[in-house]
């Protein structure tokens, strides 16, 4: 019973390629009445046999990508690690930037709450008090 089942493969694949195609094709139906039409999205649709061989030799998984193709593809890769380098940059400028004016801003809260405090404890004598007490 094992030997049966590819008798029977063997078989309908014998009866199948005598029955080949020239081409990859919709089988017409004479009842059908847009015969015509179909006919011509068929040929837009499909193409020779020879052609479709072609054009999966000529690009295949395992196929050698033409010298063109290498190079519009390395072209792409650069465009894109150019756009990715000036991303990067222009978000690391915006972030030193952010960072200068929230360190300007703080060294100026700082500096004016010192010259508050200056003024405020200031006794008239110069240097301020703290450093010009008379130890008892």
């Amino acid at each position: 019973m094992t030997w049966m089942r590819p008798v029977l493969l063997f078989a309908a694949l014998l009866i199948l390629t005598l029955n080949g195609a020239e081409s990859a094709a919709v089988r017409d139906d004479p009842a059908d009445t847009e015969g015509k039409e179909t006919e011509g999205a068929a040929k837009r649709i499909f193409m020779p046999e020879e052609e479709a061989t072609n054009f999966f030799k000529r690009r295949s998984r395992r196929s050698v990508k033409s010298q063109a193709e290498i190079n519009a593809e390395h072209r792409q890769k650069l465009a894109a690690d150019e756009h990715r380098r000036e991303y990067y940059e222009e978000q690391r400028n915006e972030y030193e930037n952010y960072v200068e004016e929230v360190r300007d801003e703080t060294e100026e809260r700082t500096r004016e709450k010192t010259e508050q405090w200056r003024e405020y404890h200031y006794d008239g004598l110069y240097p301020s008090y703290q450093y010009n007490r008379h130890r008892i």
